[in-house]
């Protein structure tokens, strides 16, 4: 959608990115430091069977039964400006919190703003402006803003909790993959890459609108398609990189995966910028070194391609477990769901 004329005031504040320790996605606390933290908590499910997906698979939103064909599936999911233009950063992080629905296979209804604001430090219409680009989003994905919640706060942030339907005979899950699945991946990985490095002004202009296009394309489309498919799994690719994401989606499985690098696909110009240390964000790193726990790389994959696996993305697509021979959906194989020896944790494997 086009950026409306007065969504970028004369700027004598700080740009937003300048503002926040993190770009997007990326300052999502770290994968193995949250298990750490949540594994001793009570397991909501077993005391209200209601509860069709929680925490304990790691799932993209929380489901809830309130009959035999509906169910709630209900996420938030808020971050820092990845962009500067408020408008777009609106867009994004909108964009991103509604994927978390469609990954469950759900219709979004109704969404709650989320923010984090320098009240002192910031013009107003530099929120107003967030707001509107998050409010457009909503709206041409059918769903109405309902309210919010806002506190002033040094380090901007924006996000949605959203809620929605979906029926619980035909949604989508990331712990249904089966050994012979085909791994597609419905939009291409670099934008955390792409990101920081237009924090650090290190990336032109053209290639921050490839990326901006890829986090502002609802994920609406793949999700209908993959139904339609009959999808074993599904997942939205984000902060913890398509590698983790995937490692979630085989633990909730009980399987692996085997993935062709070379057949991932890559926004053009992401790939030179994973060369360049200055360009990988810190949850990027600490993606990739986790990576190193439960992953094992061809000798013939590159350091570049192997942070490119692991870049913290924000609003990435969907990756999809699809029965063999299924092709008739917008997006790339990259591999397969493989058969995981029985109590054992095998390797996702990257040739």
């Amino acid at each position: 959608m086009p950026r409306p004329e007065s969504a970028s005031p004369e700027r004598t504040a700080p740009r937003l990115t300048q503002l926040s320790h993190g770009a997007g996605c990326a300052c999502k606390v770290p994968r193995g430091w949250l298990q750490s933290v949540l594994e001793d908590l009570p397991a909501a499910a077993i005391e209200d069977p209601a509860l069709l997906v929680g925490s304990a698979t790691a799932d993209d939103a929380a489901v809830y039964k309130i009959g035999e064909h509906h169910a709630i599936v209900h996420t938030a999911d808020f971050f820092t400006p990845i962009v500067d233009d408020p408008y777009d950063f609106g867009r994004v992080a909108a964009t991103n919190a509604l994927s978390d629905i469609y990954a469950m296979g759900g219709k979004p209804l109704v969404a709650l703003n989320l923010v984090g604001f320098p009240v002192g430090e910031l013009d107003p219409k530099v929120m107003r402006d967030i707001l509107r680009g998050g409010a457009d989003v909503v709206s041409s994905a059918g769903a109405v803003i309902g309210g919010g919640h806002s506190i002033d706060d040094r380090e901007p942030k924006y996000g949605l909790a959203v809620s929605g339907l979906v029926d619980p005979t035909n949604m989508l899950t990331n712990g249904g993959a089966k050994p012979g699945d085909t791994l597609m991946l419905t939009k291409p990985l670099g934008t955390g890459l792409i990101a920081t490095a237009a924090k650090r002004d290190l990336a032109p202009a053209a290639l921050v609108d490839r990326a901006l296009e890829v986090m502002c394309t609802l994920n609406d489309e793949a999700a209908r398609s993959a139904l339609a498919a009959g999808a074993h799994a599904a997942t939205d690719v984000t902060g913890f990189g398509l590698l983790g994401h995937l490692h979630e989606m085989c633990q909730a499985s009980g399987v692996t995966a085997r993935i062709t690098a070379s057949s991932v696909p890559v926004i053009k110009g992401a790939t030179a910028l994973a060369e360049n240390p200055d360009a990988v964000a810190g949850g990027s790193r600490r993606n990739a070194e986790h990576a190193k726990t439960y992953t094992a790389f061809d000798a013939s994959v590159s350091q570049a391609t192997q942070t490119i696996l692991s870049d913290a993305m924000t609003s990435g697509g969907l990756l999809l477990a699809l029965p063999p021979g299924v092709r008739d959906i917008k997006g790339t194989a990259i591999g397969e769901v493989a058969e995981a020896a029985p109590g054992g944790a095998e390797p996702i494997v990257v040739s």
